[in-house]
């Protein structure tokens, strides 16, 4: 099996890249490629699986994510640095187990009337504006829902809602479900501005579309990468046809995840 290692600088994290590429070149089973991977085994911390799945995101129908974590806990690294040789072990015995999670779709057009650009997020997209509030309208399919003002809004995964979308409020989702979600980043509500208030779940045959109002000072962001900083006619955002599939050696279930890492106790069933 063909295994490509992506760690970041860190001296922890390269350390354990060096016993993983020694351990997976000792073994007749597994060999190390990284242009054309099976599995893509991640060294560092959740930012450092984003950047791995951004990486090999041309192939990501065709690859499985392992991460390791060398710092603190992630939704998305099941295994620690000290577990190389069992993670190795696992490696050698696959079965092509896997676990798979939505993806956002992004279509971006502009107001140039050029070709319109396309991303791919496995957290979230951000629109926001470089000053002042952002005014944009906002659609759930054709039909106009309401019209926005305040410092943003944040379209999200499932497995990104315990990310930024949680910061600013958004409901955490089980990525078992084929859902997307929509939070407000600070929103104005008075006599004269007025917006929902709370995330809008998003199901597989609906889509969101933003339109904003100042096109020339908006920051659209993917996974807080920032991709265009055009003049945005409007955002259009639906759950993508295309899913990240995890390797499931050892994979954590969900709410064990999410009360490890915000409330530090274990107290849910496998």
């Amino acid at each position: 099996m063909k295994i490509a290692i992506y760690s970041n600088l860190g001296e922890s994290s390269n350390i354990v890249a060096t016993s993983l590429k020694k351990k997976i070149k000792e073994s007749p089973d597994l060999s190390i490629d990284g242009l054309n991977p099976e599995i893509v085994i991640s060294v560092g911390g959740d930012g450092t699986l984003l950047s791995a799945f951004h990486h090999y995101q041309d192939i990501s129908d065709r690859i499985r994510l392992v991460g390791i974590h060398t710092g603190h806990l992630g939704f998305y690294t099941d295994w620690r640095d000290y577990e190389v040789s069992e993670l190795v072990d696992s490696l050698e015995h696959d079965d092509r187990q896997s676990v798979t999670y939505p993806l956002l779709d992004i279509r971006v057009n502009y107001v140039s009337g050029g070709p319109s650009d396309y991303g791919l997020a496995l957290n979230e997209s951000t629109l926001k504006q470089i000053s002042g509030s952002m005014v944009a309208d906002v659609y759930i399919k054709d039909t106009l829902f309401e019209s926005f003002r305040g410092d943003g809004l944040c379209v999200s995964t499932p497995s990104g809602s315990t990310a930024y979308n949680k910061s600013v409020g958004g409901a955490i989702i089980n990525p078992t479900l084929n859902a997307i979600q929509m939070a407000e980043i600070s929103s104005i509500n008075n006599r004269v501005f007025r917006t929902l208030g709370s995330p809008l779940i998003i199901s597989p045959d609906e889509w969101v579309k933003i339109v904003p109002k100042s096109s020339n000072r908006t920051i659209l962001t993917c996974d807080h990468q920032i991709i265009s900083n055009q003049a945005v006619e409007s955002v259009e955002y639906r759950i993508s046809k295309r899913r990240i599939a995890f390797a499931q050696y050892r994979h954590t279930q969900f709410w064990r995840r999410v009360s490890n890492s915000f409330i530090g106790k274990v107290n849910l069933d496998d």
